[in-house]
């Protein structure tokens, strides 16, 4: 079997929606909470940006048909330990008292049989939510693996 993973998503924007300032306000959310970069680039002809994170990346570009996302479609970022997950909803929290337009969600941990989820959702200028978490597994003994 082909082994297929994610390498990239593409969102749009209205026409005008991406201009130097709301480059320069994404990069700076997504640079100092997620340590992303940003970055303009051309993509057929047109004026785009990066936001990169390693070697996948969420490209912006202006259309005259954007996306519309009225609910809670996101993109789900794994982290390695709950305490990871503290840490960025701090620095999420800290960037909101600087900013209103930052939101967030905040959930209880959604715990399925050996399997607890430690969660939070954040929204920053862009049309969808990120949903940062990590997975916490439990043996049948209850001790953590």
């Amino acid at each position: 079997m082909v082994e297929v993973q994610f390498n990239h998503m593409e969102l749009t924007f209205p026409r005008g929606a991406l201009d130097g300032s709301a480059r320069a306000d994404i990069d700076a959310f997504y640079g100092d909470v997620f340590g992303w970069t940003g970055k303009d680039t051309t993509v057929l002809g047109q004026s785009c940006h990066l936001l990169l994170a390693g070697a996948q990346f969420i490209l912006m570009a202006e259309s005259d048909t954007p996306i519309v996302s009225p609910g809670y479609d996101h993109l789900g970022l794994l982290v390695d330990t709950f305490e990871s997950v503290d840490e960025l909803l701090e620095r999420c929290h800290r960037y909101r008292e600087k900013d209103p337009r930052l939101q967030i969600k905040e959930y209880d941990d959604f715990v399925v049989g050996p399997v607890t989820q430690h969660t939070f959702y954040v929204r920053y200028l862009l049309p969808i939510w990120f949903d940062v978490h990590a997975i916490r597994r439990t043996d049948d003994t209850g001790a953590s693996a």
